[in-house]
């Protein structure tokens, strides 16, 4: 897919008829209905991003999924940035035949390294997809699922500003405001990417790790229970999970008891049913070089995530994965 500056700015242009959302709207609860959805991840960083990419697809109550798009990472299961995002994107095809979702003009490849300053976007399929469809004319808001550094999301934010009034980002990033740090793995791949959403005044949705999303923790006893055997996808997840118990406990012989968090859940689930992730407002921090946050009380207001009902998400995503 490619797509030239011009005819993106042409697209731009018609789309201006699309209906502009307020600020304050966008930042509301979501209300009940079946909700516009993108979902952006690094879907071969560990084994949490395939249950996401699932229980959305596996939501059609809730939302209708339009793309995933592929997000670049680099830890021990990848060389690079560009070799994550690509692994990734194989993941997301592997998910996506189990879950018979057509992947043409549905997954895409997104930027194959991280911002190099914070006003320099990447082109990629994904960033220029979502800015497509973030201009296409619709009812309610787009919401980015962003579970993953947040690239592709940022550079589509700064190669359109316009999507600002069309979108809601929900992510999975940083931790708490009054946390010592505000570092934890998406937010400190991508600094640059991290800036823009705190401080483009884009809608977002933070959802922290520490005290959040850290709650959703499930175990090998658990996932065997209610997803070995009850389908192709779910077999699927549960070796993964053996196989990422058995990599870590050969590391550490003495690794009992053990559990897994399954992050990227929560941002998922906080669209399913907000009272599940409960949130509030609060002034988007500034991120420091070194990782830190500063407050100011002036700043444009986000939505940030407090707590996590671990029982009633995994009930929810059990269930689903056992019916396809």
């Amino acid at each position: 897919m490619t797509i030239s500056r011009r005819s993106l700015l042409a697209a731009s242009t018609s789309a201006v008829a699309a209906a502009q959302f307020s600020s304050s709207r966008l930042l509301e609860i979501p209300s009940s209905g079946v909700h516009d959805v993108v979902l952006d991840t690094d879907t071969y960083n560990e084994i949490d991003d395939q249950y996401a990419v699932a229980h959305a697809i596996l939501s059609p109550d809730k939302m209708k999924v339009h793309a995933v798009y592929a997000a670049p990472y680099l830890n021990n299961r990848s060389t690079s940035a560009a070799d994550g995002m690509e692994k990734s994107y194989e993941e997301i095809l592997r998910i996506l035949s189990m879950l018979k979702q057509p992947a043409a003009n549905f997954a895409f490849r997104g930027s194959p390294r991280f911002l190099s300053a914070p006003d320099a976007p990447i082109k990629s399929d994904a960033a220029l997809d979502l800015i497509k469809k973030a201009l296409q004319p619709r009812p309610n808001p787009l919401y980015v699922l962003t579970v993953g550094a947040p690239t592709n999301v940022s550079s589509a934010i700064l190669m359109e500003p316009k999507i600002k009034e069309r979108i809601v980002v929900v992510w999975l990033g940083g931790q708490p405001h009054d946390w010592p740090t505000a570092r934890e793995f998406n937010l400190q791949q991508d600094i640059h990417a991290s800036r823009v959403l705190f401080d483009s005044g884009v809608a977002l949705v933070q959802i922290p790790t520490k005290n959040v999303s850290e709650h959703l923790r499930t175990t090998i006893p658990e996932v065997e229970r209610h997803m070995k055997g009850r389908s192709k996808l779910g077999d699927y997840l549960y070796d993964q999970f053996v196989d990422y118990y058995k990599a870590g406990s050969a590391k550490r012989p003495d690794l009992f008891p053990w559990s897994k968090v399954i992050w990227d859940i929560s941002c998922v689930a906080w669209l399913i049913n907000p009272a599940w992730v409960p949130s509030k407002l609060a002034p988007s921090p500034l991120l420091n070089d070194d990782f830190t946050y500063t407050l100011r009380p002036g700043r444009h207001h986000i939505r940030v995530a407090t707590n996590c009902n671990r029982d009633a998400i995994f009930f929810d995503l059990f269930e689903k994965l056992a019916r396809t």
